[in-house]
């Protein structure tokens, strides 16, 4: 099932359907897709296999873990080197505070989505973080003043 086309119209609804809520029992999504709770079963786990489905987890509200401070921020390298790269995402992966990492073409190598508490949190962590690391020559944050629009939901 890697490629779109190999999709039927059923399994397009699952996947609609275990984006918006992925805590609803087999019985509860065959009636909203239209199928037998035994037929999602067997094609929710199908879909896993293929890993069209990843892990089901519940999003949590930001501003009620006292993370509603979104910063972006964009890092330049010093060197474009495998080494220095892979020791960077490390890095990146041991952060909490980083939400979401891309590697990216163009003027900028990684684009970061970081959560903090306030300017200050975000002051501590770019300084004794980021900036602080071997490999970075240099970094540019936006800090985001409203969510217009945030979606898990990709387009099936």
């Amino acid at each position: 099932m890697e490629q779109d086309h190999r999709l039927d119209a059923v399994d397009r609804r699952i996947i609609r359907e275990l984006q918006r809520d992925a805590s609803l029992s087999h019985a509860a999504l065959g009636e909203k897709v239209g199928a037998s709770a035994a037929s999602v079963w067997r094609r929710v786990r199908a879909l896993e296999k293929a890993g069209v489905l990843g892990r089901s987890v519940r999003l949590a509200d930001p501003a009620a873990l006292g993370r509603s401070v979104n910063v972006l921020c964009q890092v330049r390298m010093h060197r474009q080197t495998v080494a220095d790269r892979s020791d960077f995402e490390q890095f990146i992966q041991a952060r909490e505070e980083i939400v979401e990492c891309y590697a990216m073409s163009g003027e900028w190598d990684y684009l970061l989505r970081i959560a903090v508490r306030d300017v200050a949190d975000y002051d501590r962590f770019i300084m004794r973080g980021v900036l602080a690391h071997p490999s970075v020559a240099n970094a540019a944050s936006n800090f985001a003043l409203r969510q217009v629009k945030y979606t898990t939901e990709i387009p099936v």
